[in-house]
């Protein structure tokens, strides 16, 4: 019995740490392309529900899936009421994992481990993440696969055979399968667990649905948790899933007996029925909720009230019809440098509140805002070679070449905002500390980053014709910053030999001073071209 419970444990945990790598891996793979998941899903709510299935079959989590979405929602990339389909979805692709163990997908668990192991050892470094995805996906199976020989001599023990055929109050069901699932942040867990039961013929469906009715509502608590860090539409979009899962199992209780004769009806066996129940319910709850995700939005707004703030994702005034006038393109053009410019402040604004006070939601956010910032870079440059395709005059030329610089130096300087948000999260979870001296040192430097930052920002929307003091002071300031920058690395050596400052806070330190420099950099570079288009005007 100690070997079966030990490989019984040993199974749920193979499952969930090959679910929690393949999310992690490919969400890093699918977030470098989340602007085609957002043009996709913000267009009807009827794709957005596909969108959500198919990130939630990719990601093996609908909880991932539910989390990313408000992450989005969050960082101002989707509103929350064009969340709302796309956390319905999830809800539905999730049941994809349970139907495998059904159709005995755990007995070629082994192939895909030997696949994706032999291609992340032997491949190139282009097949490595699939080989590596493949052998989490692999685990995955395999660690219900040994959960499922671990409990196959459960069927000879009279006493488990009766403890879970005999029925139960469905409420403590429901808190058991709500309580499990917010542990491990899986509902795949408890609900696959009830399906081998069921395989064994160890559990009655009378006894599963109601545990799959909690598991489903425990699958709300990631989200949950996670939205603590989010704006107000970030906590819309996870309290709509809660009151979304919510609805389905008190419907769900309410006709328990009537849900339960129409699984029966079906000429499956418990484990199928028990998979079914699990669809059926999330079913249920789109269909509930599909067609009025509007009015459900707004009163979702009434109840925590405060401004959804939609950035557009892709580009606003770069028209097709333009490019046949180059003059009024390179207008567009202009205009979306002035966007990016400003997401660029909003990502530094982030940064600065980031270093007041850690959050994860906030870096987030700084997360996703980069993705937009080289998202538009990449379509202003794009757009920018179908303009020079045309015949252009000298003035129109120095534009073209100035803007592609701009463009440049903006994705730069926000590749170098992120990884001081990683360095500030590094700080904060390893407990280093920065002297007094060294955090009046940043902030200094910070001070002056933010306002050549301010500077560059109006120099691009204004233009620098008669702006010869503002191209002063962001020169002016640069230098003091490379200054501020040489006397603040020489003081922390100081500091360092004086034992002043921990010995694991210098790298991050200096690090953190070289990005700010960096930024400053490409300031004066944004404010150079900005002064060379006022001398060709």
């Amino acid at each position: 019995m100690l070997k079966d419970i030990l490989t019984l444990c040993a199974g749920f945990t193979l499952l969930l740490f090959g679910m929690m790598k393949l999310s992690a891996g490919v969400q890093q793979f699918f977030t470098n392309r989340i602007r085609r998941l957002i043009r996709y899903a913000v267009k009807h709510r009827v794709s957005g529900l596909l969108t959500g299935i198919g990130t939630t079959v990719l990601f093996q989590s609908s909880s991932a899936s539910t989390v990313l979405t408000i992450g989005m929602v969050s960082a101002g990339l989707v509103t929350f009421s064009q969340s709302l389909a796309v956390i319905l979805g999830a809800d539905i692709g999730t049941t994809l994992t349970v139907q495998l163990i059904i159709w005995k997908f755990t007995d070629f668990s082994p192939v895909f481990i030997v696949l994706g192991g032999t291609m992340w050892l032997f491949s190139r470094e282009g097949r490595k993440d699939a080989g590596e995805a493949i052998f989490y996906f692999g685990l995955i199976f395999f660690g219900l696969n040994l959960a499922s020989q671990a409990t196959a001599p459960l069927r000879d023990s009279a006493a488990v055979v009766a403890f879970f055929r005999q029925a139960q109050n469905p409420l403590i069901g429901v808190l058991v399968g709500a309580v499990f699932t917010a542990i491990v942040h899986a509902s795949a867990i408890p609900i696959g667990m009830l399906v081998i039961l069921g395989q064994q013929d160890l559990i009655s469906l009378q006894n599963a649905l109601p545990i799959v009715f909690g598991a489903n509502l425990g699958s709300t608590a990631t989200a949950l948790i996670s939205s603590a860090a989010t704006n107000v539409a970030g906590k819309r979009s996870a309290l709509a899933h809660f009151i979304f899962k919510a609805t389905g199992v008190i419907i769900a209780l309410a006709f328990l007996r009537a849900f339960t004769g129409l699984l029966e009806s079906f000429p499956f066996g418990i484990a199928q029925q028990i998979a079914l129940g699990h669809f059926f319910f999330n079913a249920l709850i789109v269909v509930c909720f599909i067609f009025i995700l509007q009015p459900f939005a707004r009163l979702m707004e009434r109840l925590i009230p405060g401004r959804d703030e939609l950035l557009p994702v892709w580009p606003e005034y770069l028209r097709e019809a333009d490019l046949a006038r180059p003059g009024i393109a390179l207008g567009g053009v202009a205009r979306e440098l002035g966007r990016e410019m400003a997401l660029s402040r909003r990502m530094f604004s982030l940064l600065l509140e980031l270093r007041q006070g850690y959050r994860e939601g906030i870096r987030n956010n700084i997360v996703y805002l980069e993705m937009m910032v080289n998202n538009l870079r990449a379509e202003i440059v794009a757009y920018l070679r179908r303009v020079s395709a045309h015949e252009l005059n000298s003035d129109l030329s120095k534009r073209l070449f100035a803007y592609t610089a701009q463009a440049d130096d903006l994705e730069r300087l926000c590749n170098h905002l992120l990884p001081l948000a990683d360095l500030i999260r590094i700080k904060r979870r390893q407990r280093i500390d920065f002297s007094a001296r060294a955090m009046e040192e940043l902030a200094e430097i910070e001070a002056m980053v933010g306002a050549n930052l301010l500077d560059a920002e109006i120099l691009m929307a204004n233009g620098a014709a008669g702006e010869k003091e503002r191209l002063l002071q962001i020169a002016q300031r640069e230098e003091r910053i490379d200054e501020a920058v040489k006397q603040a690395r020489e003081a922390h050596l100081v500091r360092f030999h004086q034992g002043v400052c921990q010995a694991e806070a210098g790298p991050i330190f200096l690090e953190m001073l070289i990005h700010l420099e960096r930024i400053s950099d490409h300031c004066q570079n944004i404010a150079d071209d900005a002064a060379g288009l006022a001398g060709s005007g």
